[in-house]
């Protein structure tokens, strides 16, 4: 399964590097919107692809379950969608806010059970997040019409579809509505004569148990805690 998710990056990384490289070759003669980094602030829209995986821990129920051999987490591909607000914090700190950020998400589990070890069973669980990062950028100088930065900060979200509160869950794993994110990233700015791309890498590492445990469940009680991990690549048009 991590095999997959490093492949996943790999591609994703791919693009970042190729865009900066054509970009810087072909607009190298032009200084393209000189004064865009001086405004106190400005605005953007943001389109992103994400990879979502859950870390989990087993629960000592596990050990002697009578049903369950083995518990895996299975890594699945969504959307993100997100206005920016960018404010100017000096010469290369800028606070990046998105004050409306959904993001559509799928992650899930693959269990073995032991009455029939060939055949997996795959429990998905989908996710509309309303999210509100707040983002601390480091940028370099701008080098003619590309500038690279680096970025750190957290995200409170909140699902839209969360299935905590299900009353007929006998196959779910029921997760809680609220989470609060670590994210660090890289990206860079590529300027255009009209507009300024910024393609960006990003890691978030949820620090909330999203379990919502009932041991009542076959496939929840063998399961501990659960927190959210996600990468995310996103083209953002300022």
């Amino acid at each position: 399964m991590y095999h997959l998710l490093r492949r996943k990056i790999a591609w994703l990384v791919l693009p970042l590097l190729f865009c900066s490289t054509v970009s810087r070759a072909q607009l190298r003669d032009n200084t393209n919107l000189v004064g865009h980094d001086d405004k106190p602030y400005h605005f953007g829209i943001n389109l992103g692809y994400n990879v979502s995986h859950f870390s989990f821990d087993h629960h000592p129920v596990f050990l002697q379950s009578d049903s369950i051999m083995k518990v895996e987490s299975s890594t699945n591909a969504g959307i993100n969608l997100a206005w920016l607000v960018n404010l100017r914090l000096g010469d290369h700190f800028d606070l990046r806010v998105h004050p409306l950020d959904l993001t559509f998400s799928e992650a899930g589990f693959l269990y073995t059970q032991k009455y029939s070890p060939d055949t997996l069973v795959v429990k998905k669980v989908q996710s509309v997040r309303l999210s509100f990062p707040f983002l601390v950028a480091f940028s370099s100088d701008r080098l003619g019409n590309f500038k690279a930065y680096t970025i750190a900060g957290g995200d409170f979200s909140y699902d839209l579809a969360s299935n905590a509160g299900a009353k007929k869950a006998d196959n779910m794993v029921k997760l809680k509505s609220g989470d609060f994110s670590l994210e660090v990233g890289m990206g860079c700015h590529i300027y255009f004569p009209y507009f300024v791309l910024s393609p960006e890498i990003k890691v978030s590492e949820g620090l909330i148990n999203l379990h919502s445990r009932d041991p009542n469940l076959l496939y929840s009680n063998v399961i501990d805690r659960i927190n959210s991990r996600m990468i995310t690549f996103s083209l953002t048009v300022e």
